[in-house]
């Protein structure tokens, strides 16, 4: 496949934010059969539940026009102005019925400590919804899913991927939270729901990712496909771009990669080819400080330090 035009474009500072809107269009169809991008969103509130450090509020949101969404949204009540807000993507792991319940229960691969603590105590809004399948939403077999929504031009991974999108379009009509600062973290699934998002959509200005950068074509060489769901197979997808190419589209804005050396999603050699590259990237745009890869000797899990990185790199980015 070779260096990608983005990549290209930078290292010769002849960048195109045009070229890159083109790349990203192009992305954006490889995700099948979709909702109007442009179409509204609605909510309706269920629950507030007050705790002395946030007001949770489960919703039910309309994004798609098929089906609804629940999700939940935390906003710290010490804020006395609009807030920035993390739009945290939960895992897969096989747990369907765990969705956005992670964010307040944290799952085994995960520290103990939920994320909507620490989120809280740094003053950040969340919000987390239940992905087609999960959560609420779940109780279909995924490969049937995956089937009949084959047929009907759709691809499961674009019908997440339009629901977060989708979900950005939500912060935007709350006064509380300040849309101009949203940043977007997830482990695994979550993870590369990070990545993608960041490279389709500028709103996103900080992603932070844990234990899912993976390059797919080491990741292919390594007979590793089976580590994955078939949820996050896109037809056509290599014959147009690759993670390097995916990745490039969110440059300049900030993005810190957390990883394991032994975790099998994320063959170290795919690792070091992004890292290369980014950095190369990064540089070319004067940018240095914003892009970072971080790799410990661990398998497919956060560390305590993993943790921290993550929450201070959200801390200074956004």
């Amino acid at each position: 496949m070779g260096c990608s035009p983005l990549i290209q474009m930078a290292l010769h500072q002849t960048s195109d934010k045009d070229a890159t809107t083109v790349r990203r269009s192009k992305l954006y169809t490889l995700l099948g059969d979709l909702p109007p991008l442009d179409r509204k969103v609605s909510a309706d509130r269920r629950i507030i539940e007050d705790t002395d450090e946030y007001r949770l509020e489960h919703l039910v949101l309309d994004l798609n026009g098929m089906e609804p969404t629940p999700a939940y949204l935390a906003i710290p009540k010490r804020a006395t102005k609009p807030c920035p807000v993390v739009l945290y993507n939960h895992a897969h792991g096989g747990d369907y019925a765990l969705g956005k319940e992670e964010l307040r229960r944290s799952r085994p691969e995960l520290i103990e400590r939920p994320y909507l603590s620490d989120l809280i105590n740094l003053g950040f809004a969340v919000l987390c919804i239940d992905h087609w399948l999960f959560g609420e939403r779940h109780g279909r077999s995924e490969l049937e899913f995956f089937k009949a929504s084959i047929w009907r031009g759709r691809v499961v991974w674009g019908m997440m991927v339009y629901d977060s999108l989708k979900a950005l379009d939500y912060i935007e009509t709350r006064n509380e939270l300040d849309a101009g600062r949203i940043g977007s973290l997830g482990l695994s699934m979550g993870s590369t729901m990070t990545w993608w998002l960041a490279a389709l959509d500028e709103r996103i200005k900080v992603g932070v990712d844990l234990c899912c950068l993976t390059d797919f074509e080491a990741f292919e060489q390594q007979s590793g496909l089976t580590g994955h769901s078939i949820y996050y197979f896109v037809p056509g997808l290599l014959k147009h771009f690759n993670t390097i190419d995916i990745c490039a589209m969110a440059a300049p804005r900030a993005r810190l990669a957390l990883a394991g050396a032994r975790d099998p999603l994320t063959p170290i050699s795919g690792l070091e080819k992004i890292d290369k590259a980014m950095k190369a990237l990064y540089a070319s745009l004067g940018a240095e400080d914003r892009w970072k890869l971080v790799v410990e000797d661990v398998a497919h899990q956060e560390t305590p330090t993993m943790r921290r990185q993550a929450l201070d790199f959200l801390q200074q980015h956004l």
